[in-house]
């Protein structure tokens, strides 16, 4: 399990991943889209950045998200499907783009998450 940082600006919700771009990635590809934002807007409770603790393996108290299909060969990435979190229905289809198989080095079945210093 790994924690990550996300931040908004006045519109946008970006991964706080200096790695990736330190390998040659955008800042763009960190951007958050296609219902991660809403997803992040959810789990934030309005705040402008959240920690999550996020992992390829179940933990205590993580929420999941089930792999739903592949991105398209040129948009890469896959869909997640996500029930809930913290007990509260979402029921939240999204994208996640390829910086997800920089973070695991593929792409999992299952990413489970959980707010980190709750």
């Amino acid at each position: 399990m790994d924690k990550y940082r996300f931040y908004k600006n006045e519109i946008e919700w970006y991964v706080d991943l200096p790695a990736y771009v330190e390998q040659g990635g955008t800042i763009e590809d960190l951007q958050m889209v296609e219902g991660a934002d809403v997803m992040l807007d959810i789990v934030s409770n309005g705040n402008k950045k959240v920690d999550l603790n996020i992992s390829s393996e179940k933990f205590e108290g993580a929420d999941q998200l089930i792999l739903k299909k592949m991105g398209e060969p040129l948009k890469g990435g896959a869909y997640y499907y996500m029930k809930e979190f913290e007990g509260k229905e979402v029921n939240l289809t999204m994208w996640l783009c390829k910086v997800i198989e920089f973070v695991f080095g593929e792409i999992p079945e299952n990413i489970f998450l959980a707010r980190a210093n709750v």
